[in-house]
């Protein structure tokens, strides 16, 4: 399954919802800076190995898809993708924001996902 990401979009977010639709989760840890922040499902994780923990649950417990839906990249230099998943958990489908901040290197930095407009 590929998505054809507009022009501009940095190549960690490039990177991280590729892998991570391709489940390959494992690989998508390389897009994070060594002291990144994730916020997902009112939880945070800090730091690659608790990072790499979050990624190896989420694709664990439950099977659904990604679907992009759509993207933009705001003045304060963070970039949104905005996915709908579906599949066999609580709330399917469900629109999803991932706000990405990336570092001075490219990296992500910091990942929030939310429930789309919230």
């Amino acid at each position: 399954m590929t998505y054809d990401q507009p022009a501009g979009t940095p190549d960690a977010v490039r990177a991280y919802m590729s892998l991570t639709r391709g489940n390959d989760h494992a690989a998508a840890i390389v897009s994070f800076a060594d002291d990144a922040h994730v916020t997902d499902d009112g939880r945070h994780y800090h730091g690659r190995s608790e990072i790499r923990r979050w990624l190896a649950r989420t694709s664990s417990e439950f099977t659904y898809t990604a679907t992009p839906i759509d993207h933009q990249a705001h003045a304060d230099g963070s970039t949104v993708v905005t996915c709908r998943l579906e599949g066999d958990f609580p709330g399917s489908p469900v629109d999803l924001d991932y706000r990405f901040r990336l570092d001075a290197a490219g990296r992500i930095s910091r990942l929030e996902i939310a429930v789309h407009g919230s």
